[in-house]
């Protein structure tokens, strides 16, 4: 009798021991074999997979024992596909959160205001976190596969930080930042100002697009566009020099001469009356503002000043002396 109780309270012991040393082992830090592991889990990967997943990944363990502390917890079958990021002293508890919660690594793509839709493209061809779904898409394929067809791409997206995970599409953010802007439009248009020679959200967006590109200093854009609506309200020619610009392409070295001004395109504003056929670039929620919003004035022109602000005229004979004091220095 007394050997079975010696033995029994042996084994307890033992298990007490074995218990301490388990709560131990799942609070220690992990070995890695850089300060930072990659780890990817793909849809379908059992528990034990994703075990041998993480040793292979580089972490210093034992891939059956890391399989056993799934099984005990309970979370084995929580743990989520993606791509996780193992930061140097994660232990074994702390690592199971994590891919039980899906906290995925995240990288983040920035979209600027002013962009037009080549940046976009080489940006996105830039991130090699993401995976290139769009670059063998036409233009009008992949406006297509956003629920876009018929609408050109230029200015569709709304300019601003986007994170995703690592191997994510780049359809994904794309789709993010169209709806974006989406949403943006719709809020702006039902803030229009209620006597606007706009007819559609479409064209908000077209002259918000040439506000962004003409606006050096913040507190001058709703004056900018003002000008362009005076200007479209009595029929005048808006004469922007971004919208020549843009239709010129990547002909444009950036110097540009009379001769473009006389170049006819459909962006040409100096040739063709109204507002161009598209957006120029990625106007922000600024612009978009402006568009709808125009400060009240009897400015027909405007001329850059050279310290990132403007000169606003009523009059050509104004106009022409300021391009005279502002841009030749007379």
């Amino acid at each position: 009798m007394c050997r079975i109780i010696k033995w029994l309270l042996c084994l307890g012991f033992m298990a007490v021991l074995a218990a301490g040393a388990a709560a131990w082992w799942l609070t220690q830090p992990l070995g890695q074999s850089a300060p930072t592991l990659e780890l990817e889990i793909e849809p379908g990967t059992t528990p034990r997979g994703v075990a041998r997943n993480v040793v292979q990944a580089g972490v210093h363990t034992d891939a059956r024992l890391l399989y056993a502390w799934f099984r005990l917890s309970g979370k084995d079958r929580l743990i989520k596909a993606g791509n996780y990021e193992i930061p140097a002293g994660t232990s074994p508890y702390q690592l199971l959160q994590k891919l039980a919660r899906g906290e995925e690594s995240l990288r983040a793509l920035t979209l600027v205001e002013g962009w037009n839709w080549r940046q976009v493209r080489a940006a996105l061809a830039r991130e090699e976190s993401l995976r290139q779904d769009s670059a063998a898409l036409s233009d009008e394929a992949l406006m297509v596969a956003l629920g876009k067809p018929g609408v050109a791409p230029e200015g569709r997206f709304f300019p601003d930080t986007y994170t995703y995970a690592k191997g994510s599409s780049d359809m994904a953010v794309l789709r993010r930042a169209v709806h974006a802007m989406d949403r943006r439009l719709a809020q702006i248009w039902a803030m229009r100002a209620s006597d606007l020679p706009l007819r559609s959200p479409e064209e908000a967006l077209v002259l918000a697009s040439i506000v962004e590109k003409e606006t050096g200093r913040g507190s001058d854009r709703a004056q900018i566009s003002g000008v362009f609506i005076n200007r479209l309200r009595i029929g005048m020619l808006l004469q922007t020099d971004p919208t020549v610009i843009y239709g010129l392409g990547e002909a444009f070295d950036g110097n540009l001469r009379r001769g473009h001004l006389r170049a006819d395109t459909p962006w040409n504003t100096y040739t063709r009356p109204g507002l161009p056929p598209t957006p120029i670039a990625m106007p922000g929620k600024a612009s978009l503002m402006a568009a709808v919003q125009p400060e009240a004035t009897k400015a027909l022109y405007f001329v850059a000043k050279g310290d990132g602000s403007s000169h606003f005229s009523a009059s050509l004979d104004e106009h022409n002396r300021a391009v005279n004091r502002y841009q030749r220095g007379r």
